[in-house]
């Protein structure tokens, strides 16, 4: 019999602030481009962070893996770094625009590094209105568990 793969959601919450700007823009088109979040003091949002995995069920345990372990990654790797901080001023934001897009991007870079499952998607909440969703650099299409 072959072992089930299953799939594990879990969500994350930290508040962060921003502001997109392109330097190589003049003033009017930043501000056509971007609009109110070209304010130059920023703005910040309460994001809320799903990241899906998906794994072998261990027979002992009976999980795709220990949310334990998961979450203390998420604590060092993802809360740490981003809880309460200026997303321009992070290492990581200094040549690329803060937009919630390249965000889950590089959401998705620190949660590929998780070793005990295998990363699916990264989904973020940046407003009521407004998620977004990345499935990885050699993902074309949304896979069928969505």
């Amino acid at each position: 019999m072959s072992t089930p793969i299953a799939h594990l959601s879990r969500r994350y919450h930290f508040s962060a602030s921003h502001r997109l700007h392109v330097d190589a823009l003049s003033p009017e088109q930043n501000i056509a481009t971007f609009g109110k979040c070209n304010n130059p003091f920023g703005h910040g949002h309460n994001y809320v962070v799903e990241v899906a995995f998906s794994g072998p069920v261990d027979p002992a345990t009976g999980m795709v893996t220990n949310l334990a372990d998961l979450d203390s990654f998420a604590q060092r790797n993802l809360l740490d770094l981003f809880d309460h901080a200026n997303l321009n001023t992070l290492p990581l934001f200094l040549d690329q625009v803060s937009t919630t897009e390249n965000l889950a991007v590089e959401v998705w870079r620190i949660f590929a590094e998780y070793p005990h499952a295998t990363l699916r998607r990264v989904h973020i909440e940046e407003t009521g209105n407004n998620s977004f969703d990345y499935f990885g650099n050699e993902s074309a299409a949304v896979p069928a568990f969505m």
